[in-house]
């Protein structure tokens, strides 16, 4: 899944915070930038695999 969005992002006294502007309800932390973007496309895959059985088939479609 290689899907490009927004990060919106800033540092609070211990953390990193960041949400998706596409997904504003997609917000998570981390103690290092990187560790925030990795956090974020976590929370962002379970968002949109969370239904989909692990033996599941991609393809690409024109909408």
């Amino acid at each position: 899944m290689n899907t490009k969005l927004t990060m919106v992002y800033w540092k609070s006294k211990k953390f990193w915070l960041g949400k998706l502007i596409e997904h504003p309800e997609i917000m998570t932390q981390g103690r290092t930038l990187h560790e925030l973007e990795e956090n974020i496309q976590d929370a962002y895959r379970m968002m949109v695999m969370e239904d989909v059985p692990k033996d599941h088939q991609v393809k690409e479609v024109l909408v």
